[in-house]
């Protein structure tokens, strides 16, 4: 079985239907830069690919520098 057949989840699904919709509009309309909008789409949705794909939108669990979250606070008494 093709892989463009897998793994529907509801986002694929949405993205399909908006690109095809859009592509539709466009002929509709002329308009071709809502053409190329829907084809995007159209394509993010066949491909199983998203704007953030592999967690390019999550941010690392842990910190990348050495230095400490928090320095100890010296404080000096005042006569």
């Amino acid at each position: 079985m093709p892989a463009i057949l897998k793994n529907w989840d509801i986002m694929r699904m949405l993205r399909m239907g908006m690109g095809l919709w859009l592509i539709y509009s466009a002929f509709a309309d002329h308009q071709p830069l809502l053409g190329l909008m829907g084809g995007l789409f159209a394509l993010q949705a066949a491909l199983n690919v998203g704007c953030c794909g592999a967690n390019g939108c999550a941010s690392p669990n842990y910190r990348q520098s050495k230095t400490p979250l928090h320095e100890e606070t010296v404080y000096e008494e005042i006569k």
